[in-house]
């Protein structure tokens, strides 16, 4: 019995997971050589234990300077003090985000189309913009960093093929470089590196590219975090179950999205390594192991969540869902993606009549995330 598999080729891996849960919540899985993690407690446990680290990334000559420097400044690939500082920084970023207004993205997205694949019109564009927009990128390098956004989300794979180093290397120069002009452009740019160099004795230059990075960091994050939880809140509001339930008003949309966040997560599971051994009640994970914590599954544990595998926005905890994580390594994109995903819903059911138009989805060859290939729907201009 294999813990992964492609989200590709698997109708309904729900059902999986709940039976891993009440049979083998932690499973050895010898074929792999890896600890997978399904339980609500066993989850909570490895993500907020400090010797559960996110594991280092193999080391790739091919990768030029630039991306080599975003790897190592990223919060979300670094342990220690490394992680400190660089989530310090992404937090100060987030917090200096402005009103990038929703509703101005989407009448440009969507000006005059009739029928729309949400997923690239939309999923795969809108996050990233809202970021740019809230630093006041101008429109050229805008356009250029969501042009090339999958491209540079590639640096988060671990094992990268000689085709995804060389596509890397040729866009991460130019993003890089795009957003080490702007960055000193912005308000409180002198205020940050002075922050962070001297809350952590570290040189000024060191401040300034883990700042850079992690603006970048803010881009993939809006992308990988955004473009699924779009996708999978749509399906769930329009599904033939959700449809008669939903309104028109943004509370109610919201806790949709956060039903969705639980009920059918974008991100399925992250992996850890044990630095010392850990224990799982019966079990320990020793030193140097390898660990699948299966957040997906987490969020269908019945001890944690009242008739899991039941859609239920209004169900008292559906907040407690482990899909951005918990503990340190928490997404630090968690409420942005809420926000938006239930800002950009509200403008879409305020303004149009929206059919989908596929009965089945297909979801990309990836284990880690169940992603919609494309979602095809009809927008009816419901003010005309």
């Amino acid at each position: 019995m294999s813990s992964l598999f492609l989200q590709s080729e698997i109708e309904n891996p729900y059902s999986f997971y709940q039976k891993m849960i009440e049979e083998n919540p932690v499973y050895w899985d010898e074929t792999n050589k890896i600890w997978a993690v399904y339980s609500y407690e066993y989850c909570s446990a490895i993500l907020r234990n400090t010797n559960s680290h996110v594991p280092a990334f193999p080391s790739n000559r091919d990768l030029n300077r630039f991306a080599v420097e975003i790897i190592k400044n990223l919060a979300r690939l670094s342990d220690g003090i490394q992680h400190e500082i660089a989530k310090e920084t992404a937090v100060i970023l987030f917090s200096n985000m402005k009103n990038a207004g929703i509703d101005v993205i989407m009448k440009e997205l969507l000006q005059n189309k009739k029928e729309i694949n949400w997923v690239d019109l939309v999923c795969k564009k809108l996050p990233v913009l809202t970021v740019l927009k809230s630093f006041d990128f101008n429109d050229a390098d805008s356009n250029f960093i969501v042009e090339k956004i999958a491209v540079i989300v590639k640096i988060m794979q671990p094992n990268k093929t000689v085709e995804d180093v060389n596509i890397i290397n040729e866009v991460s120069e130019k993003i890089y470089t795009i957003t080490e002009n702007h960055i000193v452009t912005l308000s409180f740019y002198k205020t940050l590196i002075e922050k962070i160099s001297n809350n952590y004795g570290i040189s000024s230059e060191e401040a300034i590219s883990i700042c850079i990075c992690n603006l970048i960091g803010l881009f993939i994050q809006s992308y990988d975090a955004c473009r699924g939880l779009l996708s999978n809140s749509l399906l769930q509001i329009f599904s033939q179950e959700n449809s008669a339930e939903i309104e028109i008003d943004k509370n109610r949309i919201q806790k949709f999205v956060v039903e969705t966040l639980r009920f059918d997560p974008p991100i399925h599971n992250t992996r850890r390594v044990a630095v010392e051994d850990i224990s799982l009640g019966e079990i320990t994970i020793k030193k140097n192991d390898f660990i699948l914590v299966v957040l997906a599954g987490a969020n269908l544990d019945s001890k944690q969540f009242i008739n899991s595998m039941i859609f239920d926005p209004e169900r008292s905890n559906n907040h407690e869902n482990l899909t951005f994580g918990t503990g340190g390594h928490m997404c630090l994109a968690k409420y942005f993606s809420i926000n938006l995903t239930a800002d950009v819903l509200y403008y879409l059911l305020c303004n149009y009549e929206i059919s989908i138009l596929e009965t089945k989805t297909e979801y990309e060859p990836m284990i880690n995330a169940r992603l919609p290939k494309a979602i095809w729907i009809s927008l009816l201009n419901n003010k005309i």
